[in-house]
């Protein structure tokens, strides 16, 4: 399940944020960026962030003019808004969402997307907009997973002429989008004038929300390719999760990976009316390419629904794992489970990262890969098999899915563990002694244990929860120095299966937290994050955290809080608690690591192999997104490196929404 489908922070954690940009400030802010923009005109991008993740997914950037001994001195270079922010009564309405997005350079241009689906074009020197396209979604929709669009793909046809060059765009209401880099404008050959309808033959959609795309699509020579983003813990045949590959041109199929299990039998079992299996994992997290090798690697979220799923055939022999397929075919080279029989809602969040790493004196073309609970796996990605050996531990199987969990689990060495579990009553923590009191008292209550400890009748912690750990920001990887940067967060949860009979007689009751009906399973779900009275987390901080891991020598560098509670607290103290989030880090080649993606208005540089805290600055939203860089040669000749980050909040965690991009610069 995607962060977001089933995540009750807006319902006890929102705090109206007294932290505004002041109004003087912003508006000479706006009017500088205004002058900027007449007065330099477009730019050349030099080294750019071509595709989602920068390169090969590892979130490096060989820049490094921004270095630690001048990042001091970065200044806003400009600030774009997009005008992308819910109104009032949209809001009271029900429309939620996250400005989750990280922009990429095309050609001479900056282009990203808004949560509502409009696609812009910005000169990277001076954040002034070039084009704009309106995709114009259904916005009272109920999707799943709020209005989110992380990224845009480009596609170089090399032919010249309009659509020659290309950016793919995939919706919240489900169509595959290609537009004209230079101008904007659909590309009236691809699909039907420009687009491709990605819900037709995934299934039946009980509301339009129920199927969405959320992250970018990928591209692998002359294909686009999608995966998707499903309410999975609504029922058990819900859409299928099917990654499919268009022709980049004309927008033509041209082959689809269905996830149901080897021996599933599409002529006896209920499928799509294409013929995909129901109810599989799907793709919702960003997916990469090695070009060079004709690979397509994906991570998989778990099956429908998320908690319990009873009967044959179970489809989680996919899920929850990194897939290696043929990127010209589709066809599958090897999967590697993160968890087995997921049912913790422990989906792989995140785009795989590609690195050629030194793995005991030999350099080896490598795979990273974090998961919500908070692990890092370092793999070979010829064949999938781990590089960094993790243990095979035995795992409790008791409760309601007690024949259905696996006894043993795939666990890194404690250097590739990043997050916090919860085993004890003596994990309660408070402001106070009255709310660590009822901490406690939630604690004792409940059922506590070490990761992958079962999901039962009684409310069992599941720590970290489906939203902690690392999430979609992934992880970055500096190859050169060895290292891996994650950002995670370390927020528990309380879930518990509540019988068919107890759902039918009182709709869930007054619960307030997340009720999922798992339709189809004898047991639905509700789940809720284990909260004092006074909103806070029930462990102590930090509630997120960013570690750096030194491959070589098996051993985390360092690991420190990442973000202050002054914008989430009733009273607003920057205190270095560490904050959740869902952003990813940013490492460069000068030893910086640049981070947002915490639920505060900031964002920060690190020292790569201190965790130093070099530079810092607040911005005008929290920065739920993360982070890239890029280079352009001035009209003035001058080579400067750009730093920018999406600041735009998180309707469901309470962040208030907002539609800023906010670049930096040096001197």
């Amino acid at each position: 399940m995607e962060t977001g489908g089933l995540f009750a922070y807006d319902r006890v954690m929102r705090i109206d944020n007294p932290h505004r940009w002041p109004g003087v400030l912003y508006r000479s802010l706006l009017l500088s960026a205004v002058v900027a923009a007449s007065a330099t005109g477009a730019a050349e991008v030099l080294t750019g962030w071509p595709e989602y993740g920068g390169g090969s997914g590892s979130r490096f950037s060989s820049l490094a003019q921004i270095a630690p001994d001048n990042v001091q001195q970065l200044e806003l270079a400009w600030v774009h808004r997009s005008g992308d922010v819910p109104t009032r009564q949209q809001l009271d309405q029900g429309v939620e969402i996250a400005h989750e997005v990280t922009p990429i350079t095309a050609g001479d241009k900056l282009v990203y997307c808004t949560p509502f689906n409009s696609v812009l074009a910005l000169d990277p020197a001076s954040g002034e907009t070039l084009w704009r396209y309106n995709a114009e979604p259904a916005v009272h929709a109920q999707y799943a997973n709020q209005m989110v669009c992380r990224g845009v793909a480009q596609w170089q046809g090399g032919r010249g002429g309009h659509c020659s060059s290309r950016i793919f765009t995939a919706t919240n209401d489900a169509r595959l989008i290609a537009l004209d880099l230079e101008t904007g404008s659909p590309c009236d050959g691809f699909g039907h004038g420009g687009i491709v309808d990605l819900g037709t033959g995934v299934g039946d959609r009980e509301w339009p929300g129920e199927y969405q795309h959320t992250s970018p699509p990928v591209v692998a020579g002359d294909l686009v390719i999608v995966g998707g983003s499903i309410a999975d813990g609504s029922r058990s045949d819900a859409p299928s999760g099917v990654v499919r590959a268009y022709d980049a041109r004309g927008g033509k199929l041209a082959w689809a990976w269905d996830l149901a299990p080897p021996d599933f039998d599409h002529r006896r079992q209920p499928v799509s009316p294409a013929g995909y299996a129901l109810g599989t994992p799907n793709v919702w997290a960003p997916m990469v390419v090695d070009q060079d090798r004709d690979l397509l690697f994906l991570a998989t979220g778990n099956p429908a629904p998320d908690y319990f799923r009873g009967g044959e055939p179970d489809m989680d022999y996919y899920g929850s794992a990194v897939v290696a397929l043929r990127a010209s075919s589709g066809e599958r080279v090897w999967h590697f489970k993160t968890v087995r029989n997921d049912f913790w809602d422990y989906d792989v969040a995140s785009q795989p990262a590609l690195a050629d790493l030194q793995v005991d004196g030999h350099r080896v073309p490598a795979l990273v890969q974090g998961t919500k609970m908070g692990f890092v796996f370092v793999l070979d990605r010829l064949t999938g098999q781990p590089l960094v050996k993790p243990q095979d531990r035995e795992v409790p199987r008791e409760g309601p899915l007690a024949q259905q969990l696996s006894p043993r689990q795939p666990v890194p060495p404690p250097a590739y563990r990043v997050a916090r579990e919860v085993t004890g009553e003596e994990d309660a923590w408070g402001l106070t002694f009255w709310d660590r009191g009822q901490c406690a008292e939630l604690l004792a209550e409940s059922r506590l244990g070490p990761v992958f400890t079962p999901v039962t009748e009684q409310w069992t912690v599941v720590a970290p929860g489906n939203a902690g750990g690392i999430n979609w920001g992934g992880v970055a990887v500096d190859a050169e120095r060895g290292l891996i940067a994650a950002r995670s967060s370390n927020i528990p949860f309380r879930v518990r299966l509540v019988s068919r009979a107890e759902l039918d007689a009182t709709g869930g009751g007054d619960f307030r937290g997340e009720t999922a009906r798992q339709r189809g399973q004898p047991w639905g779900m509700q789940r809720e994050p284990l909260l004092s009275p006074l909103g806070l987390p029930c462990i102590a901080p930090p509630w997120g955290t960013l570690t750096a891991i030194d491959i070589a020598a098996g051993q985390q560098l360092w690991q420190v809080p990442h973000g202050t509670v002054r914008d989430i607290s009733p009273v607003p103290l920057p205190l270095a608690w560490g904050v959740p989030g869902v952003g990813g880090p940013l490492l460069t080649a000068s030893g910086l690591l640049i981070a947002g993606g915490a639920w505060e208005h900031a964002v920060r540089a690190l020292d790569s192999r201190t965790g130093e805290t070099l530079w810092q600055a607040r911005l005008p939203a929290a920065p739920l997104a993360t982070p890239m860089t890029y280079s352009v040669k001035e009209v003035d000749g001058r080579e400067r490196q750009y730093l920018v980050i999406a600041a735009g909040g998180h309707s469901r965690m309470g962040a208030e929404p907002g539609d800023y991009l906010v670049a930096f610069r040096l001197p």
